[in-house]
């Protein structure tokens, strides 16, 4: 697991923590203030749906993090900083169940990640990816071509999601830097990672 991406993602969520309480302008005292260890990051179970354009609705639940005072539901990207967009309801057993609305300053060129906060803004729980797509249902993504597809060819983003793709593959081999031009897919062959079904391909400009 010490390579896996999500461990890679929750280091960066950790990394950033002081920034994204600073983003917030929360007042927190020194001694409040505590460091979050990336094994302790939960996955959030449930986020509904997991793509959509800017303004879209996310339904966000789960039932395994920690018992808190007040959880907060975020959304953001790795290396970037995650911003609060609600509070989410807490149960007695510790599940937490919230909506938020995807801003529309959502970037179509790379994944969010939605991120549950405590009451310090420490992250305790963050998310499979979601894609942002624009109106027309197309998205972005800049990366590699690896060769860790099995059924498709496989791609890295540079936040090391990994992709899978259909449609137009002329040129692609392994080993490529691409930008892919692409549609989300919500039902494939594919069984690795996400699939984008591309439209179009070109090398990242230099």
């Amino acid at each position: 697991m010490e390579g896996h991406p999500m461990i890679q993602i929750a280091r960066s969520i950790v990394a950033t923590t002081l920034f994204t309480i600073c983003f917030f302008s929360i007042a927190v005292p020194a001694e409040g203030q505590r460091r979050v260890a990336p094994d302790s990051l939960r996955m959030i179970q449930e986020i509904e749906p997991l793509h959509g354009t800017r303004g879209t609705l996310v339904t966000v639940y789960t039932e395994n993090l920690p018992l808190q005072a007040k959880v907060h539901v975020g959304v953001g990207a790795t290396r970037t900083g995650f911003e609060a967009l609600s509070e989410g309801e807490q149960g007695m057993w510790g599940e937490v169940s919230g909506t938020i609305a995807i801003p529309e300053t959502a970037p179509y060129d790379r994944a969010l990640l939605i991120v549950a906060f405590d009451a310090i803004f420490a992250p305790i729980g963050l998310s499979d990816p979601f894609h942002v797509t624009r109106s027309d249902g197309t998205l972005q993504r800049t990366g590699r071509i690896t060769e860790e597809g099995v059924e498709c060819l496989a791609m890295r983003d540079e936040d090391e999601f990994l992709y899978t793709l259909v449609g137009n593959l002329d040129g692609l081999s392994e080993g490529d830097p691409v930008v892919v031009e692409a549609r989300y897919v919500e039902v494939s062959a594919c069984q690795q990672g996400t699939t984008l079904e591309v439209i179009e391909s070109r090398p990242p400009p230099s």
